[in-house]
């Protein structure tokens, strides 16, 4: 097999991903077929179609393992056989995902709801059919045991502006990092870039070299984006090493908020 096309997206990190694309409209992308294929032709009459099958490789992986740990295991079940997964760690690489179709032009199909990382390889796409391939009353097995336990991700006023900066000055998205995260809650210990005070019901969230701070109110199952903050300390910013090639990114930040 070989590659038709690339996806092109926001997301360079399997953090940046969610793990349920369907669950998080506004993360779009496009994928962009191979040119002297003949795949105009093959894309004719698929415009009709609101969702359409991309099936890909995870080309980042390395290995496979018999065994995952779910984002929200069931009762009991910590871990789980891989084939009772979607993990992407299978011993063939290959990941398939329902995509909402928007347009396309010319051989660029542009999409949303996708779960892909950025310039993922795309071996196949196929029209979804309701008909044929939406099954709701099937039996799910250990997913229909888990707890559904979904919170509301709501923001301040001080970090929309400060993630409407850094979207406009680098390509992070702070807010969608942060839905994706917390979605299920501050207290996912399978998210280890999340720092709980549980005595003040603050956290904090871990995005590369920046901090999210926010507050959650265990009742009403809220969180709050309350601020974002520099993860380098001011002797951090002074020192002439900069790994990651982002200390200008946060002066400049550090000086328009702080």
């Amino acid at each position: 097999m070989s590659p038709i096309g690339t996806f092109f997206g926001e997301a360079n990190y399997k953090y940046d991903v969610p793990r349920q694309g369907r669950l998080f409209a506004g993360h779009p992308g496009r994928i962009e077929l191979a040119h002297g294929r003949n795949f105009e032709t093959a894309l004719r009459d698929l415009e009709g179609f609101e969702r359409i099958w991309v099936i890909f490789l995870f080309h980042e992986n390395e290995g496979w393992r018999p065994t995952t740990r779910p984002p929200v295991p069931a009762p009991g079940k910590e871990r789980i056989g891989t084939f009772a997964s979607r993990s992407p760690y299978r011993p063939n690489p290959i990941g398939l995902s329902c995509v909402r179709l928007l347009r396309i032009e010319g051989l660029t199909l542009y999409v949303d709801e996708a779960d892909l990382l950025n310039e993922t390889p795309i071996l196949d796409i196929k029209p979804y059919i309701p008909m044929a391939d939406a099954f709701p009353e099937a039996k799910a097995g250990w997913v229909d045991e888990q707890i559904k336990e979904s919170w509301t991700v709501e923001t301040t006023l001080a970090f929309e502006e400060q993630n409407q900066w850094l979207r406009k000055n680098s390509e992070f998205d702070l807010l969608s990092f942060a839905q994706v995260q917390l979605r299920r809650g501050p207290f996912d210990d399978s998210r280890c870039r999340v720092a709980v005070d549980e005595n003040f019901c603050t956290g904090t969230l871990a995005y590369r070299t920046f901090r999210i701070d926010f507050s959650y109110n265990l009742e009403y199952r809220q969180i709050t984006l309350l601020a974002v903050r520099s993860g380098y300390s001011a002797e951090d910013l002074a020192d002439s090493d900069d790994k990651y090639g982002d200390k200008s990114l946060h002066t400049d930040f550090l000086a328009a908020f702080y």
